[in-house]
């Protein structure tokens, strides 16, 4: 057991996910205390650091290392799961969650060149998006669908 290596693949997998995961749940939310404290003082430097830190050392290593385990463990499992419909419905997820990043990314850039328009309730919103999609990825791999 200790030497099976898709194990170990699929552990290396979870704290993938988990690390980018809270990376998704928190970088929103700094951005809505990024729009909502922002004062002449500086205090936007401190979160234009702090998000750039979080996208940069945490949630980029972490998505680049969930889609390369989860790719080796589609290769792994063979061709025979496709005929179902649960790894198309989490794949869809991941890329929902891909994009998501990718907009986060673009947000953080935004702030960076003082051209944010967005308030602090759009990106409550928004932050919302990750959980809806962490919802369709654990019921497709959990129940199989």
């Amino acid at each position: 057991m200790l030497t099976d290596p898709y194990l170990w693949i699929k552990a290396l997998h979870i704290m993938a996910v988990i690390s980018w995961m809270a990376g998704l749940f928190y970088l929103p939310r700094l951005f809505v205390y990024h729009v909502e404290r922002q004062t002449p003082d500086g205090i936007g430097d401190v979160f234009q650091i702090m998000e750039e830190k979080l996208l940069r050392v945490i949630m980029n290593p972490a998505m680049i290392v969930a889609w390369a385990t989860g790719a080796t463990m589609a290769v792994m499992l063979g061709t025979g799961i496709w005929g179902n419909i649960w790894p198309w419905s989490k794949l869809a997820g991941l890329i929902g969650m891909t994009w998501f990043h990718i907009w986060c990314a673009r947000r953080r850039r935004i702030f960076t060149e003082g051209g944010n328009t967005l308030t602090g309730r759009d990106y409550r919103m928004m932050n919302e998006v990750p959980t809806v999609l962490m919802v369709v990825i654990v019921l497709s791999v959990i129940l199989k669908f």
